[in-house]
């Protein structure tokens, strides 16, 4: 491989890792506090940066659209054959990670049902979110294959799952926040390397799952609320193993 090739990708990593890296950054002063997640308007900023700047590479002819272009070009001329798919599972690994700790007896932030029910609640939001946004805007993947490129679902689960991680985990452990989020990094790039999305699909699928899971936790709470009312409930995931097979126990008390 070519110096000039090896500095190309690297600039594509970085610049994916530097939007990420500075999101991280102005999120370290959020705090939850035990009446819930009370963000401040600047932890939005990013998130909503990245879908505006997939936004603007739908409007035809522009600089943003200019670099989906090249960036494809570029990819697939030094990679043409390229196929890994380490993608697929990787966009679950901050969430696995968050759901392995507390087995592994590390506390989450909140009790374990309500991580569960915060976590799922963001997944249903993106996966809604995306969804309605594939079917809109019907814009064509890289490798032609069908119309529903914009944005990448894929990032948007991972972003999703490692805003997840540093909301249960960040505070305690920093290191596992940019753990996270370099996942989350490494998995959109392998979406452009695989041809299945524009470098705005990846960007805006960062936002789209950032943002669906800081609204999870302002409106899970609330949820929670009508649901049950002023009841509290906890409750635990235990491991389990009988008659020859490994699983989980969900235990709660109402």
């Amino acid at each position: 491989m070519r110096i000039s090739e090896i500095r190309r990708e690297f600039s594509i990593i970085s610049f994916l890792f530097t939007l990420v890296a500075s999101n991280c950054a102005a999120q370290n002063k959020d705090s939850l506090a035990a009446s819930g997640y009370h963000p401040k308007a600047a932890a939005f900023v990013f998130p909503a940066a990245f879908i505006g700047y997939g936004l603007v590479s739908l409007a035809g002819k522009n600089p943003v659209r200019s670099l989906d272009l090249t960036t494809e070009n570029e990819l697939q001329e030094d990679h043409p054959l390229f196929a890994a798919h380490a993608d697929n599972y990787l966009q679950f690994a901050p969430a696995a990670v968050v759901f392995g700790l507390h087995l592994a007896g590390v506390k989450t932030r909140h009790r374990i049902g309500d991580a569960v029910g915060i976590y799922l609640m963001s997944i249903a939001i993106m996966t809604g979110s995306v969804t309605a946004m594939k079917h809109i805007t019907k814009r064509e993947r890289p490798d032609h294959s069908v119309f529903n490129s914009f944005p990448s679902g894929h990032t948007a689960t991972v972003f999703a799952s490692a805003e997840f991680l540093k909301q249960e985990y960040g505070e305690q452990y920093p290191w596992l926040e940019y753990a996270g989020y370099a996942v989350a990094t490494t998995t959109g790039a392998l979406r452009m390397y695989n041809n299945r999305h524009w470098l705005s699909d990846v960007v805006a699928g960062a936002g789209f799952g950032i943002l669906s899971t800081k609204l999870s936790y302002i409106l899970y709470p609330q949820v929670r609320k009508l649901i049950n009312g002023r009841h509290s409930f906890a409750f635990n995931l235990m491991p389990s193993y009988r008659d020859g097979k490994a699983g989980f126990y969900l235990c709660g008390n109402f």
